[in-house]
């Protein structure tokens, strides 16, 4: 039975909340663009940079240690 009645008020709460009237309706300005073809030519000067480029062994090694931390909360407690 609470069952029954906790269906038939949901039910009734989402249909009164859905004939709520919505009586404001927002018109949109629309704005007419023309559109430009526009052909430009950039130079782009290439550079030659020596740059020095670390390795690690593992991927991601300085992002996994700093991830792996452990708080005083996050041990086992004893009772």
């Amino acid at each position: 039975m609470k069952t029954i009645l906790t269906l038939i008020f949901v039910l009734f709460i989402g249909v009164a909340a859905q004939a709520q009237n919505d009586a404001v309706q927002v018109k949109v300005e629309t704005i007419v663009m023309s559109i430009v073809n526009a052909t430009e030519k950039q130079e782009v000067a290439i550079k030659s940079n020596n740059s020095l480029a670390r390795l690690y062994r593992f991927k991601n090694s300085k992002v996994t240690k700093e991830l792996s931390f452990s708080t005083k909360l996050n041990k086992a407690k004893l009772a």
